[in-house]
């Protein structure tokens, strides 16, 4: 099952292709709003990663929680199939990086905030 976090990251790849990159295009538009400078690049390669990566373990943690589902509703429901669905350990690896990534977006986000205010007062 394809979950929409899944999608954006996936999308990008297959739309790059057709010149495409809706997060790319997002990031640029952040990018016109900020001073032309290196910090600025800078902080806008790596906004673009943070998402990225932020998005592929959101995918990671919604299909964990889709095949959970999965389990309940199957009609094979068993004890092992239960302690199974629930021994998905890289759901927690995701999670602790989710956490990681939102504190290093809120940063860079107060930053870009902080720059295009420089911008808009000069």
């Amino acid at each position: 099952m394809r979950t929409h976090a899944a999608a954006l990251v996936a999308a990008p790849a297959t739309l790059r292709r057709a010149g495409v990159d809706p997060l790319r295009q997002a990031v640029e538009q952040l990018g016109h709003a900020l001073p032309p400078r290196a910090d600025s690049t800078v902080l806008l390669d790596f906004l673009e990663d943070d998402l990225r990566e932020g998005l592929e373990a959101l995918g990671d943690v919604e299909a964990h929680f889709s095949e959970v589902l999965e389990t309940l509703q199957s009609d094979g429901l068993s004890p092992l199939s239960l302690l199974e669905a629930g021994e998905d350990y890289l759901v927690l690896q995701r999670l602790a990086l989710l956490e990681d990534v939102a504190t290093r977006l809120r940063r860079r986000l107060s930053q870009a905030a902080a720059l295009m205010r420089h911008a808009t007062t000069t």
